[in-house]
């Protein structure tokens, strides 16, 4: 169905590595408290993330789910979902976030959504529950359409992220969503990748190198953004000023790139 060249085969996936021992109690909870709460509603449930490739620190990192729905969830559904992400997260202070992603079942197997959804989970998930999807997937090589599907609204949402930024009443509400906006610019970045490189960036540290050898120029605002997106500390006002201009300038680029094409 997919492309299985040898280029592709070069691309990990999450495999077989244990999870790390302080964040099983945490993810076993999760699990069987969403089975429990959504019953046939929930098709599959799939961990991405730091907790994913067991490389997340204790009371830092946040917990990152995709879960599979049969169909949509009526409003009251969705206030039950919330609620009891909320009490996971009180229960759970290993790490310091539980975000859900949802998505349904026939958009997910849409062939519009191959480069979006089927990567997501052949190659950034572990399936905890359910029928997985990512065995219908063949591997995907590294490519930037990929890239563009993975991260073709990041001017809208890091736009989103500065109205809330703006509104945020609370230092702490402000900070931890810096630390969210940075990191989606960051992993943003990759729209810029050009055909025929093989390596596919893991880490934020990987977008942020990869970035600096094709635009060695914008190192220091990535650096800015890494440290923001691991512990958020500047000022509000100047954290938007930056976002707003480096948004331009990833759109400037993108566009640039798409028009030498």
């Amino acid at each position: 169905m997919y492309n299985n060249s040898s280029a592709a085969m070069a691309l990990p996936t999450l495999a077989a590595t244990p999870l790390q021992p302080e964040f099983l109690p945490l993810v076993h909870d999760v699990r069987a408290s969403l089975v429990s709460t959504l019953g046939a509603r929930l098709h599959s449930l799939y961990l991405y993330g730091s907790v994913a490739r067991a490389t997340a620190q204790a009371g830092c990192s946040d917990l990152d789910l995709s879960l599979v729905l049969t169909g949509p969830l009526e409003p009251e559904e969705q206030q039950v979902l919330e609620q009891l992400r909320l009490q996971l997260q009180e229960r759970h202070p290993v790490v310091s976030k539980i975000d859900f992603d949802l998505g349904e079942l026939a958009q997910v197997l849409a062939p519009a959504q191959r480069d979006s959804w089927g990567y997501w989970l052949k190659h950034e998930c572990r399936c905890l529950y359910g029928e997985d999807l990512a065995a219908g997937f063949a591997v995907f090589a590294p490519s930037p359409a990929i890239a563009r599907a993975l991260n073709g609204d990041y001017a809208q949402t890091l736009a989103d992220y500065g109205r809330r930024i703006a509104r945020a009443g609370m230092p702490e509400q402000r900070l931890r969503l810096q630390k969210e906006a940075a990191r989606k610019l960051i992993r943003a970045t990759n729209v810029l990748r050009t055909e025929g490189e093989s390596h596919w960036p893991g880490s934020l540290e990987d977008y942020v190198a990869s970035l600096a050898r094709r635009h060695p120029e914008m190192a220091a605002q990535m650096e800015f953004f890494l440290c923001e997106a691991r512990t958020p500390d500047v000022e509000g006002r100047i954290f938007l000023e930056r976002l707003a201009a480096f948004t331009q300038w990833l759109q400037q680029c993108e566009r640039a790139g798409q028009a030498a094409q």
